[in-house]
Formats: structure tokens, C-alpha cells, sequence
């Protein structure tokens, strides 16, 4: 048995140029695949986030189907998370998976302390309409936040259910249970809204001005919406024509 001659082993073998080729090709093709992957995983958390929120709507609807069409009288506990907890049954469903970042820094705020409120004491993506326009027509002059405790509104008010907002995502430091956009000069509740937390570049608690976020409707529905597409150019957190269409736009 002789041994190979040095010419034919070099031959069967990668040379380090080969190795160091193949390496850099590996390296492009993982760099050129890896945006994909995140944007696809991005997209998986919006579709279960939006299948989550879905469960809350179907859960207000079934409320009010069992409560002679009332919704949740506007209060200080149990509000509307505790109210509906019953028909939607799991705590998780109150925080979409994209908002649990590594460690738990992004995990929505709360600011229930009563742990005997088990639903409105849990970490909560979503704020749910305030109503604040339908209560400023019935009240006139006697509306503000404090004449509203108590108070709820019957679903046969909603006049375009498919685009009347029950609920959308707020920022995740902010522990508020409604969206009051007749609250304070501006209407600072409309500051506390992440309308752009998905389909964006970064994902932040300001939201950005990129994206969008999800929603759902009077009607049961559930859908995405663009960055600001809540209030223009129809305002659907609003039921009263005059606040549907005039005067919310010059607060975004």
C-alpha cells in the first residue's frame, strides 16, 4: 500500500480561500433571511393579538346581550376587565403577545391594587371607549368625569356598529381603563393611545407615527387600522355625529 501523492489529497480538500467563500456566503444568505423571519414572527404576534382582542370584543357583546344591551357602568371597580372576565375566562387574554419583550420590560401597566379585582388588577393591553360624547349630549352643561361615574350607555345607541371602537391598545405605561377624548383641553386620553405599535420598524411605548394597531367594534368585529386611522377621517371612538366628523381632527 503506497500513499497518496500530495496533488490528489489537495484536491479532495477545501482550501482556507474555499472555507473563508463558503463562510461569507453563509453569512449573506443568513443576513438577507433574518429580517423575513422577524417580520414573520412580527406578524404571527399581530394575527394572536388580534384574536385575542377579538375574544374581548365577543366577550362586551355577550355582556350586553345577558345585561339587556348595557355595557359596563363607568366606575372605580370592577370595571369593564373584571365585568367581562367571565365570557373571555383567561387573564392572558388582556395582553397581546407582542407586548412581553425579553424580561418583562414592556409588560402593560396596571393600576388596580385590589387583588381581589383579579381582572382589573392584571397586566392589560387594551382601554376601552369612554363613551364621552354620547354622556356630553345626554348631560349638557352637568358633563364632566366626575358626572359620569356610574353612568353606561345601551347598545341600540350605536348607530354604525361595524365603526364604533369599543376597544383599542394603549401605551404600555399607562394603567387607564377608558379612552376619554373630551378629558381636559385636548382630550388627554387620546395621548395614552399606541396607534402605531405594530408593523413598525421599532416597536416602542410612543408608538411612533409608522404602523398601526388593532381594534374591535360594536358589532364583534376586530381589525388593524392604521397609525391615526381611529380618528381620521372619521373620529370611531365617537357616536355622536358632531364628534364623528368635525371635531376631534385637530388633535392629531
Amino acid at each position: 500500500m503506497h500513499n497518496q501523492p500530495n496533488s490528489e489529497r489537495s484536491r479532495e480538500a477545501f482550501t482556507l480561500i474555499e472555507l473563508l467563500v463558503v463562510i461569507a456566503i453563509i453569512a449573506i444568505l443568513a443576513g438577507m433571511l433574518l429580517p423575513s423571519l422577524g417580520r414573520a414572527k412580527d406578524a404571527a404576534k399581530r394575527i394572536s393579538c388580534v384574536n385575542q382582542l377579538h375574544q374581548i370584543g365577543l366577550a362586551s357583546t355577550m355582556y350586553a346581550s345577558d345585561n339587556k344591551g348595557d355595557f359596563p357602568e363607568r366606575n372605580t371597580g370592577p370595571r369593564w376587565p373584571d365585568r367581562w372576565y367571565p365570557y373571555f375566562k383567561s387573564l392572558k387574554t388582556l395582553v397581546c403577545p407582542g407586548d412581553i419583550a425579553a424580561g418583562g420590560k414592556n409588560t402593560p401597566a396596571t393600576t388596580e391594587t385590589r387583588t381581589n379585582l383579579v381582572a382589573d388588577s392584571a397586566p392589560r393591553t387594551y382601554i376601552m371607549n369612554g363613551w364621552n360624547d354620547v354622556f356630553s349630549e345626554q348631560m349638557g352643561a352637568d358633563f364632566n368625569m366626575n358626572s359620569i361615574i356610574n353612568k353606561t350607555i345601551n347598545e341600540s345607541v350605536f348607530k354604525e356598529p361595524a365603526d364604533t371602537v369599543i376597544l383599542g391598545e394603549k401605551l404600555y405605561s399607562s394603567g387607564h381603563y377608558y379612552m376619554d377624548f373630551l378629558e381636559g383641553k385636548l382630550g388627554n386620553d387620546i395621548e395614552v393611545l399606541n396607534q402605531g405599535v405594530h408593523s413598525t420598524t421599532v416597536r416602542t411605548d410612543t408608538g411612533g407615527k409608522g404602523g398601526g394597531s388593532n381594534y374591535a367594534f360594536a358589532d364583534g368585529s376586530t381589525r388593524f387600522l392604521k397609525n391615526g386611522r381611529s380618528f381620521n377621517p372619521v373620529n370611531l371612538w365617537a357616536i355622536v355625529d358632531h364628534w364623528r366628523t368635525n371635531a376631534i381632527g385637530s388633535l392629531n
